[in-house]
């Protein structure tokens, strides 16, 4: 399961406010009634990592001590890891559960200097148009981009062994060509939508090749009707003004499908483990009576956020507690 501590996103935060009887409470309900056995923590922050780590191994979960900072420069980012690192081996040497250091996520797309851009459209768009890729002039500095970062996760590597005792991987983007030999477990963030639904189950199995574990850091799928075929951009529906156009309608079994048909996936691809994306959207607000503003829509999580506080499951949560909990046993 992926739970946020919250992580600022040009203009967005994700978790204003964090409250750690909240995030005991949660991951109670995460091991408890979803019968997970790990839990990947993530946010800029990694004091609230840590904070949230120690509840989670109380809980009985393992932790995946992912931090998570966007628009870093290269040297920015190096030193953010480095301070996380040491919060990771802090977490670790306290708890008597796994902790696992995720050292950054899709870095060359959610950090500055690795693909040109201001901010993550502005990299998404460049890395997705087919003008890039077309002439030589576009991909060069792209692929330029791709090779710094390798040589940035080296340091990054590098600097946390020398303050980590764990296991340490990365959560790569299916276009990141990542130097695996130097992580102990190979993770991907593998969203299925549809323009790779027919290949995603060989695009996992590729994997394998390194090797080592294989782990879907990232899966999930938001709460309306065709969100499965956006995958992770399922999340763009929303407007700028903060609403939701009318033609999407409310469809929590979409993501009960979703659960249920990437399960089956990685059963056949040998994957070693899973997290689905995201336990809550605590910014994105449930509105049953108001569709326009029901930002809920946009959001992966399993349960939806009442906009005075507290939460409500939806269905793919009590789906996701029958899948794993019948799996436990």
């Amino acid at each position: 399961m992926n739970y946020d501590t919250g992580q600022t996103l040009d203009d967005f935060h994700s978790r204003v406010t964090f409250d750690e009887d909240a995030v005991r409470r949660d991951m109670a309900v995460i091991a408890g009634d979803l019968h997970a056995t790990a839990v990947r923590i993530s946010g800029d922050d990694p004091d609230r990592i840590l904070a949230a780590g120690r509840h989670a191994a109380a809980a009985g979960l393992d932790v995946w001590f992912s931090p998570f900072p966007y628009n870093l420069g290269a040297d920015e980012l190096v030193e953010h890891l480095s301070r996380a690192a040491e919060r990771a081996e802090q977490l670790r040497t306290a708890v008597d559960r796994s902790v696992v250091l995720v050292l950054g996520c899709e870095m060359t797309l959610f950090s500055k200097g690795f693909v040109p851009g201001e901010g993550l459209a502005e990299r998404a768009e460049t890395m997705m148009s087919p003008a890039t890729w077309a002439t030589e002039a576009g991909r060069t500095p792209v692929l330029a981009g791709f090779e710094q970062a390798r040589v940035v996760q080296r340091e990054t590597v590098a600097r946390a062994r020398a303050v980590f005792g764990g296991q340490l991987t990365y959560a790569s983007g299916t276009w990141e060509q990542v130097e695996w030999d130097q992580f102990d477990v190979v993770s991907v963030d593998g969203y299925r939508d549809a323009n790779n639904a027919a290949t995603y189950g060989d695009e996992l199995r590729a994997y394998q090749r390194f090797g080592k574990p294989v782990v879907v850091t990232e899966f999930g799928c938001c709460t309306y009707r065709g969100a499965a075929d956006r995958g992770g951009l399922g999340w763009t529906i929303v407007q700028e003004d903060r609403t939701i156009p009318a033609e999407y309608v409310r469809d929590e079994a979409e993501q009960v499908r979703y659960l249920h048909e990437l399960d089956a996936l990685f059963d056949t691809a040998g994957v070693a483990g899973a997290f689905w994306f995201t336990f809550a959207g605590f910014e994105l607000p449930h509105l049953p009576d108001d569709p326009r503003h029901d930002l809920d829509l946009a959001s992966y999580g399993l349960v939806a956020v009442k906009p005075g506080g507290g939460w409500e499951p939806k269905l793919a949560y009590h789906a996701l507690g029958a899948l794993y909990g019948s799996a436990a046993k």
